[in-house]
């Protein structure tokens, strides 16, 4: 989990989707949170996403790192997140899904730029650069 605190701080998204994310550590640091305020496809996209490695009840901690996305729409979206390097590829569901994000760090971790990946050719570049 901790490879991720490259992601803490306020990021501009441009691309297929624009606007700002903000990543945080939940107090204990056993979550990290992304505060989602973006436009794409002409609609907004407000939300949240807890991401960390699944605990369920009287089971032991989960190796992945997994994650769940709410919108102000009332959907929820599920990923599994994967740091290699400088490299994230974020796995729309579970892992090794046709849809995913790979995007690489770069300038000192202040810009990620990368592709979302959609089953059928579809998806978009996208380009964080830290504020």
């Amino acid at each position: 989990m901790r490879a991720l605190d490259r992601l803490v701080g306020t990021w501009t998204v441009t691309g297929g989707a624009e606007g700002t994310v903000r990543y945080e550590w939940m107090p204990g640091g056993h979550f990290l949170i992304q505060h989602v305020e973006l436009e794409q496809f002409g609609r907004s996209v407000t939300g949240f996403e807890v991401i960390g490695h699944l605990h369920p009840f009287g089971e032991p901690v989960g190796e992945e790192i997994a994650s769940r996305f709410y919108d102000s729409m009332g959907n929820t979206f599920d990923y599994v997140y994967e740091l290699e390097n400088d490299t994230l590829t974020i796995w729309a569901g579970a892992h090794g899904s046709p849809a995913y994000f790979r995007g690489t760090f770069t300038d000192r971790d202040h810009t990620m730029t990368g592709d979302w990946v959609y089953p059928g050719g579809g998806g978009y570049t996208s380009t964080m650069t830290r504020q």
